[in-house]
């Protein structure tokens, strides 16, 4: 009775700032997904084969399932949901499900004023539930993109560091090639060489993975022309390495950027106009900001959040402009949302 009575709360002010009610699908085509997502949720998925001999799963997470009913035009833009995600997780005693309450602005028109709506709305939630002092967690993932395309070093490299910083594992692995100067990887390489030739022999039009096969062939003709080893790796690891440990209040941050930028001998411009960040200077409550956060999730594309009380993780979210396409869309449709996982509050 108590969790129905704070979830119809929260409910009420999504409801208050003009999000209408959508409910996803709860089962999905898990090569869909898969395919169009990449491989992230495949070790997590919850699978099974229906009559057809089809391989299914249950949604593991709402925003996909979301995304995808407003691909198909039955949902709004600017939506709430209530429901399961269904994920594996490697610990025993963690719950198979997430009983999720959640928000999305789906073709999102202003980023900066967009995001603010989204942290706010989840804020004031859990002034509803709160039980210890609400904490907040900030990232933006593309201050990192952002520093990585103003540093010389070949394309390639730029390529792959944007496109595994949500491998915080192999991250590591390809900063320390870095640092010494070392060529990438050559069997990957390799294998994306013959891959180039053999996608030039498709249909230009045909879509992979929300790309076309011709955007596909100019970034891997820019990786196999691009040079592969450079003699400054070890400075611009220092630099990366550098940024990834800014950890400070968000009322330090531009002081810290300001400085990073000076130490560095970068160009003054790199961190303009991050809006949505100084937006969230208004907000009541203590945030963090932490250049090294929210790389868990591949499909986020720029500001990334957390909101804890106490030690616990009450929600989270962010901006993933990218998603939609990649799952279908003809273009990429701006997008933010965050979900409060019910399973720490009850």
């Amino acid at each position: 009775m108590k969790s129905k009575k704070l979830s119809e709360k929260i409910i009420k002010i999504f409801k208050k700032n003009g999000f209408v009610l959508s409910e996803p699908d709860v089962i999905l085509d898990s090569e869909y997904i898969i395919q169009r997502s990449g491989e992230n949720f495949k070790r997590t998925m919850v699978t099974f084969e229906n009559e057809d001999g089809k391989i299914m799963c249950l949604r593991p997470d709402l925003t996909v399932a979301s995304c995808i009913k407003y691909i198909e035009k039955k949902s709004k833009s600017k939506i709430y949901y209530s429901g399961k995600a269904f994920r594996r997780n490697n610990n025993k005693s963690s719950d198979l499900f997430n009983d999720q309450l959640g928000i999305e602005i789906l073709g999102s028109k202003n980023q900066s004023k967009d995001d603010f709506k989204v942290i706010k709305t989840i804020l004031d939630s859990a002034e509803k539930i709160r039980r210890k002092k609400i904490q907040v967690k900030i990232g933006d993932i593309s201050l990192f993109k952002r520093l990585i395309n103003s540093l010389d070093m070949p394309e390639r490299w730029k390529l792959r560091l944007i496109r595994h910083f949500w491998r915080p594992k192999y991250f590591e692995e390809l900063l320390k090639r870095l640092e010494k100067n070392s060529d990438i990887d050559s069997v990957t390489f390799d294998v994306d060489k013959k891959r180039f030739y053999e996608m030039k022999k498709m249909e230009s039009d045909k879509n992979i993975a929300g790309r076309s096969i011709s955007e596909i062939l100019n970034r891997f003709d820019k990786k196999i022309k691009d040079p592969r080893s450079f003699s400054d790796g070890k400075r611009i690891a220092k630099i990366i390495r550098s940024f990834l440990k800014i950890n400070c209040k968000l009322s330090k941050l531009d002081e810290k950027l300001l400085n990073f930028i000076k130490k560095n001998n970068l160009k003054s411009n790199i961190f303009k106009e991050i809006k949505s960040i100084q937006n969230l200077k208004k907000l009541k409550q203590e945030v963090n900001f932490i250049t090294n956060f929210g790389r868990d999730i591949e499909y986020y594309t720029g500001i990334v959040f957390e909101i804890f009380s106490g030690k616990k993780e009450i929600a989270r979210g962010g901006r993933y402009d990218d998603l939609l396409k990649s799952l279908g869309a003809k273009k990429n449709i701006p997008a933010v949302g965050a979900a409060i996982n019910l399973n720490n509050i009850f």
